[in-house]
């Protein structure tokens, strides 16, 4: 029996779990939100090479984000309490551990398209030139820059050098997505079991990147093969964003983690051979080389136990 002047306490997630029509409700709302606003660029009739595609794509990012902020109006009495802990925005409990385990997959997420491309190179796919850099260069003469301020190795290594302090900048857009994804939607699935909400939630983010995947974005293709290869890179990564989002209750980790390949993802770019084509799926960082490297993470986290802690947490 409650006393008067005591509060009710307030009850968890799992007291409201997110009923499947809501979750699917989610999906259609995110697919839907992308395409019609990428529809732009496919109406301009120069896709990627529409003037506001940047634009485009950013207000792309934050249509998972709209989508979870929908549902969880319209469930109403019914969502998950409170909201915020269940998006995993706050609070930050434990707070040190939290906040070192965002930093580590800030710099995680740095490293992987470099490991990326390393294994690309390694494996033949990925021709680099380090002695002339000559496919930044032809870059920089593409911008309109005919001629270079100092020698091209310095510009190359203060462009690498930046890499890792800029790249947190991508926070402020990459929230847009994993409020959606990993706040919101791996959550709602984990009631179905890890396995599902970590894979399942996934295939949602890869599909969800087909209207800029089928107009050549990362990998050159304008066919749904593009999109297959887009889906494997998302499942892939997004187990490893999943992990952190269930390991620590926290969506920082993954926000932050995902800013950081968005921030690197470019470095081949500054090392490929002039004339070698980086949108492709044997030398992009979400490609072969990409797939190589997070197969290898997951393979680690699985033999450690990772996946089966006691301490995982559930919504």
């Amino acid at each position: 029996m409650m006393h008067q002047g005591e509060s009710r306490p307030e009850p968890s997630a799992t007291e409201h779990p997110v009923p499947s029509w809501a979750v699917g409700l989610f999906v259609v709302l995110a697919f839907g939100g992308a395409w019609a606003v990428a529809l732009p660029m496919w109406l301009s009739g120069r896709g990627l090479g529409t003037p506001f595609a940047t634009v485009v794509i950013i207000g792309m990012m934050f249509t998972p984000f709209a989508s979870a902020v929908i549902v969880l109006t319209l469930l109403g009495r019914r969502r998950p309490r409170p909201v915020l802990r269940f998006l995993g925005v706050w609070p930050l409990r434990p707070v040190r551990r939290t906040v070192w385990t965002t930093v580590a997959a800030y710099l995680g997420g740095v490293l992987f398209p470099v490991a990326a491309v390393a294994v690309a190179v390694l494996a033949g796919w990925f021709p680099v030139d380090f002695v002339h850099f000559s496919g930044f260069h032809d870059v920089l003469v593409a911008s309109g820059l005919r001629e270079l301020p100092m020698p091209i190795g310095v510009l190359v290594a203060l462009q690498l050098a930046q890499i890792p302090f800029l790249s947190a900048f991508n926070a402020f857009v990459t929230i847009g997505e994993e409020i959606g994804w990993r706040g919101f939607l791996v959550p709602a699935l984990q009631r179905y079991g890890t396995g599902v909400a970590l894979l399942g939630s996934g295939v949602v983010w890869g599909v969800w990147h087909a209207p800029i995947i089928l107009l050549g974005y990362d990998f050159g293709r304008t066919d749904w093969l593009g999109v297959v290869f887009m889906v494997v890179a998302c499942v892939l990564l997004g187990v490893v964003l999943g992990w952190l989002r269930i390991r620590t209750g926290s969506v920082w980790p993954a926000v932050f983690a995902h800013a950081g390949v968005n921030g690197a993802v470019g470095v081949g770019a500054v090392l490929v051979t002039s004339g070698v084509d980086v949108v492709d799926v044997a030398r992009s960082p979400l490609g072969f080389g990409g797939w190589i490297v997070l197969a290898l993470v997951i393979a680690v986290l699985a033999g450690t136990g990772a996946f089966r802690r006691r301490d995982m947490h559930t919504p």
